[in-house]
C-alpha cells in the first residue's frame, strides 16, 4: 500500500486536550485521541489558571493516542497545528522559560485593570475606535497589566508574552510568533488594521511593545518540528507545524465557516455564534467581539455564558437522562403556552448582564409541569441565542445556514427548535470535534502553501467539510412566528429587570 500523507490537528481547550490524525486526500478522521485535566486548586475566587506544562504533556498523550489508533507511522505524518483556548497569557523569561502559570480566559481577576488600560483610551468608545473591540476582562491585555501590579517581581523577568496555542507552537517548533486570529483577541490590536495598536501596548507598559512577537498570516507555518519535540511526540523532526489558532477561530474553519452567509453556532456549557467576514465588523456598542479569523479574514463573534447550563440544571431536577429528558421536552407545544425562561443563571455576557439570574415568567398550573419546563430551557437559551444572531444581521452580517456545534446539537428537537427561532435552515456536521479538524485542515493548507501550491482555505473546507443530512432541520413557519413572540417578550423581560438583578441579594445569608 502506498503511504500515506497524515495531518494532525490538536485542540488544547480548559478542560481537556483532543488530537486527530486525518489523511489528507480525503480528509478522513483515522485516529482520535484526548487526555484531560483541571484548573489548579486552591486560588482565590475569581482566579483561572493553568500550568502550561500541563498542555504538554497533554498533548503528547493526545497525539500518541490518535496515532495508535490510526495505526500511523511517524514517517507519514506531514503537518501539525494547534488550536487553543483564547485570550489566556503565558509568561516566558529572556531564558523563554515559563515564569508562572497562565491566567486564563476565564479568569475574571482583573477588572480594575480592564479600567485603567479602557480610561487610557479614552472609555469605551475610545477603545472600540482604536481597536474594534472594548477591554474587557478576558483577553489578555488586562492580565499583563495585573502581573505588573500584582507580581512586580515576576513582570521584571518578563521578555514575552504569548498565547496558550502559541506557547505550543513554541515547544513544537522553537520559534515565537502569533497569527492575525488569537492576536486579535488579545486588547492589543488593532483588528482594522492587523497590527499592535500603540496605545494600548503603552497603557499596559512603554517596553511592552518589544514583548509582543510579530504577528504573522494565518497561512504561514510557524515552523518545523524540532528534534526534542518530534522525540517525546513519537514523530519523525521537520514536520511542518501551521499557524494554528485560537478555539472559535479552528472551530470556523473544522465547521467549514470559511465563506460569507454561513454562521457556527456552538450549543455548549456557553454558547457562541460566529460568521466569516471579508472585512471588519465592528460592533460601536461593544457587545460583538470584532476578531479576526485564522483564514486572513474577519470572525465577528458573540458568547452567551448559558446554554447547556440551563438544560442540564432541568435535566438533573427532573431526573432524567438525556433521551428521557428529550421525550418529555417534546410533549410541550412551540412557545410553552407563555412559558419563558430568560436564563442569565450564571450572569451573562451577552447582553451585559453580569449580575442577572435565572427567571421562569409565565408559570401557571397550566405551564408548571415536567414538559414544558424542560422546553422552556431548551427555547429560553436558544432565544438568548438569537439576540446574538440578529445583533450580527444588524451589522450586516446575514445568514444563510447555522452549523450548529456542541451537546445541544445532537437533540433533534433542539435542532427543530433552533431552526424555528433563528428562522434558517440549521445543519450539523460529520466531524463534531470543529477545533481539533480545523487545526488538520489549516495545516493541510499551510502544507500545500509550502508546497508552492496556491489553494485557497475555502476550496479546502467545501471539500472536506460534510453535512449530515439527516440532522438538518428546516424552519417551520408557524412555530417561526411563535417564537417571534417568544423572543420579543425574553427581551423585555430582560431589559425590564436588569434594575432588578442590580438591587437584588439573598434574603438570608448562607452562612447564618
Amino acid at each position: 500500500m502506498a503511504s500515506r500523507s497524515l495531518l494532525i490537528g490538536i485542540d488544547s481547550g480548559t478542560q481537556s486536550t483532543k488530537a486527530l490524525v486525518v489523511e489528507a486526500r480525503s480528509g478522513k478522521v483515522l485516529g482520535t485521541g484526548s487526555s484531560a485535566y483541571d484548573l489548579l486548586p486552591g486560588l482565590p475566587a475569581g482566579a483561572k489558571e493553568q500550568d502550561p506544562e500541563t498542555w504538554k504533556l497533554a498533548t503528547v498523550k493526545a497525539v500518541k493516542a490518535a496515532l495508535k489508533e490510526a495505526k500511523a507511522a511517524a514517517g507519514e505524518v506531514v503537518a501539525i497545528a494547534v488550536s487553543g483556548q483564547q485570550h489566556g497569557f503565558v509568561p516566558l523569561d529572556q531564558e523563554r522559560r515559563v515564569i508562572r502559570p497562565a491566567k486564563l480566559w476565564c479568569d475574571t481577576t482583573t477588572t480594575a485593570e480592564c479600567a485603567e488600560i479602557t480610561q487610557a483610551l479614552g472609555g469605551v468608545k475610545g477603545a472600540i475606535r482604536q481597536l474594534g473591540n472594548a477591554v474587557l476582562p478576558g483577553f489578555t491585555a488586562s492580565k499583563v497589566l495585573w502581573l505588573k501590579r500584582h507580581e512586580p517581581g515576576n513582570f521584571a523577568r518578563l521578555a514575552t508574552v504569548l498565547l496558550p496555542h502559541d506557547y505550543l507552537n513554541f515547544w513544537l517548533t522553537g520559534n515565537v510568533a502569533m497569527e492575525f486570529g488569537d492576536a486579535s483577541g488579545t486588547a492589543l490590536m488593532d483588528v482594522r488594521k492587523r497590527r499592535w495598536n500603540e496605545a494600548a501596548v503603552k497603557a499596559v507598559d512603554p517596553e511592552l511593545l518589544g514583548k509582543l512577537p510579530t504577528i504573522a498570516p494565518s497561512d504561514q507555518p510557524a515552523g518545523r518540528l524540532t528534534e526534542a519535540a518530534a522525540r517525546q511526540l513519537g514523530l519523525n523532526p521537520g514536520v511542518l507545524v501551521g499557524a494554528g489558532g485560537g478555539d472559535n477561530m479552528m472551530g470556523a474553519i473544522g465547521t467549514g465557516n470559511t465563506r460569507e452567509g454561513v454562521v457556527t453556532a456552538s450549543f455548549g456549557t456557553s454558547g457562541t455564534i460566529y460568521a466569516c467576514s471579508e472585512r471588519p465588523v465592528v460592533d460601536p456598542a461593544g457587545e460583538l467581539a470584532a476578531f479576526c479569523d485564522s483564514t486572513n479574514r474577519w470572525l465577528p463573534l458573540l458568547c452567551t455564558m448559558n446554554v447547556t447550563v440551563a438544560t442540564e440544571m432541568v435535566r438533573r431536577q427532573l431526573d432524567l437522562d438525556h433521551a428521557g429528558y428529550e421525550k418529555t421536552a417534546a410533549k410541550a407545544p412551540a412557545g410553552c403556552d407563555g412559558l419563558v425562561l430568560l436564563p442569565y443563571l450564571e450572569g451573562e455576557r451577552t447582553p451585559n448582564v453580569p449580575d442577572g439570574t435565572g427567571v421562569f415568567l409565565g408559570v401557571r398550573p397550566a405551564t408548571f409541569d415536567a414538559p414544558h419546563m424542560a422546553r422552556a430551557a431548551m427555547e429560553g437559551v436558544t432565544l438568548g441565542m438569537n439576540y446574538g444572531l440578529r445583533r450580527l444581521a444588524e451589522l450586516g452580517v446575514q445568514p444563510r445556514q447555522v452549523r450548529a456545534t456542541g451537546g445541544g446539537a445532537k437533540s433533534r428537537l433542539w435542532r427543530q427548535i433552533m431552526a424555528d427561532v433563528f428562522n434558517t435552515e440549521v445543519v450539523t456536521l460529520k466531524v463534531s470535534e470543529g477545533a481539533a479538524y480545523g487545526a488538520a485542515l489549516q495545516a493541510l493548507w499551510c502544507w500545500r502553501h509550502a508546497a508552492g501550491e496556491n489553494v485557497a482555505i475555502e476550496d479546502i473546507t467545501d471539500q472536506f467539510v460534510t453535512l449530515n443530512p439527516a440532522e438538518s432541520a428546516s424552519p417551520d413557519p408557524k412555530s417561526v412566528e411563535v417564537y417571534r413572540q417568544m423572543q420579543g417578550l425574553q427581551d423585555q423581560l430582560s431589559r425590564s429587570l436588569r434594575g432588578v438583578f442590580g438591587a437584588h441579594r439573598p434574603l438570608v445569608s448562607p452562612s447564618a
